[in-house]
């Protein structure tokens, strides 16, 4: 195998609470699908809220469906530079000691105390890739990526799970430092 995997950005969005979505779209709101995506189940919704920092805002930024057990805000390091938050590099879950931020939506706002991360590099592999790859969950890799400006990406954390789809996630910042626009694919390379 060569052990190619699909390279695909992970654009700001932000993972809501059944709690929060009341609040920020009004008593017994669902979130409405719009897109699914490469991770099975998982969906990008038509709703859409605002991310306040002490510095600036952030308008429209994309709410990822179904609802989690706790808030999260992905941004890359240059959204946290504009909203004025340190850029903390984070594993997805792994919120503790991260900033907060406001979230604002139709129908209210919420103070959330941490959740905002810069989300780690990351391949999601089903056991059978991981085994195909010779890797395994939480191992960290290299990823050569293969574009115009191709480049090797350090530290990239591999997450198996029997519900994922083989794929790569990178932010806008990574995705625009290394030219992978459109259907691009990297290596792993074991270090």
């Amino acid at each position: 195998m060569e052990n190619k995997v699909l390279v695909e950005t992970s654009a700001r969005h932000v993972h809501l609470t059944e709690e929060a979505i009341a609040i920020l779209y009004g008593e017994g709101a669902k979130l409405t699908p719009k897109k699914a995506l490469s991770q099975p189940g998982q969906f990008a919704c038509e709703e859409r809220c605002t991310v306040v920092g002490p510095k600036k805002s952030l308008n429209n930024v994309v709410i990822l469906g179904p609802a989690r057990s706790k808030c999260q805000v992905e941004v890359s390091f240059t959204d946290a530079r504009t909203l004025g938050v340190p850029g903390v590099i984070r594993e997805s879950g792994d919120l503790d000691n991260t900033p907060g931020c406001k979230l604002v939506g139709p129908a209210g706002e919420l103070e959330i105390s941490e959740g905002v991360i810069v989300a780690q590099r990351h391949v999601h592999m089903t056991p059978a890739d991981a085994e195909a790859f010779g890797v395994s969950d939480k191992e960290i890799v290299k990823v050569h990526i293969d574009s115009e400006r191709s480049a090797d990406l350090d530290d990239v954390l591999v997450r198996v799970s029997e519900t994922c789809g083989l794929a790569m996630h990178i932010d806008t910042d990574e995705a625009n430092a290394t030219c992978a626009f459109g259907t691009i694919y990297g290596t792993v390379i074991k270090k």
